[in-house]
């Protein structure tokens, strides 16, 4: 299974390296933005772990490039900046997952074989639950056989509650799920999100289980 590594630090690119292949990864590293860029347009990779401080060309505008282009690739995102921002701009611009600088090898397998899984279970692409229909390939969304309009925040949001629709998922859950952030304030904005998803389809799309968090299963309460 290949994965493109892009890290312009040479000791965490090899010890991630070394870690990788003895998961029996086949990995390509590449240590700068240019190149990087090119590689995933055109190589052939199950997933992608981007560094976003490259050299060159930053890893943002590199992965904006990649979605807008179609790749369509798990990406994994790392980075040495704390800002939630920038956890929450790397999510818009089409990442599957994100890892602050320094991190355990441990856990970037794990994730990484996350993403790997999913990716592997999308021979179905779309998805339904609550009157919801979600295509993952073109990332559309349908509520009752209407097309709706969701930002790539909300579409990550409904993806959770739909691919589980019976769980009651807490907000601080859904907000390092979706925005990478677990604070009060992103207890806020997921409350926000689902304010918009519900005016932009129905008041009961949504159910609230008040004291626990959202779900797509059954009343409100």
């Amino acid at each position: 299974m290949r994965i493109l590594l892009a890290e312009d630090d040479q000791t965490i690119a090899d010890h991630t390296r070394s870690k990788l292949e003895a998961e029996g990864f086949i990995i390509e590293h590449f240590n700068n933005g240019p190149d990087v860029w090119a590689e995933g347009e055109t190589g052939d990779y199950q997933a992608i772990i981007l560094d976003l401080g490259l050299p060159g060309m930053d890893g943002l505008s590199i992965l904006k490039r990649w979605r807008a282009g179609g790749v369509e690739v798990p990406i994994l995102v790392l980075t040495a900046r704390g800002s939630w921002m920038e956890r929450v701009d790397g999510f818009e611009a089409g990442a599957d997952d994100y890892l602050p600088k320094p991190f355990r090898s441990e856990e970037l397998i794990a994730r990484l074989k996350a993403l790997l899984r999913r990716a592997h279970g999308r021979a179905k692409t779309t998805a339904s639950a609550g009157g919801f229909v979600l295509d993952d390939t073109s990332r559309r969304v349908t509520f009752e056989s209407r097309p709706i309009e969701l930002t790539p925040l909300e579409y990550r949001l409904l993806s959770m509650l739909i691919a589980e629709p019976h769980k009651v998922f807490d907000p601080i859950e859904i907000a390092r799920q979706v925005q990478g952030r677990d604070d009060e304030q992103a207890k806020n904005a997921v409350e926000a999100m689902i304010a918009r998803i519900r005016r932009k389809t129905h008041p009961s799309a949504i159910a609230t289980r008040r004291g626990f968090g959202y779900t797509l299963s059954g009343e409100e309460a």
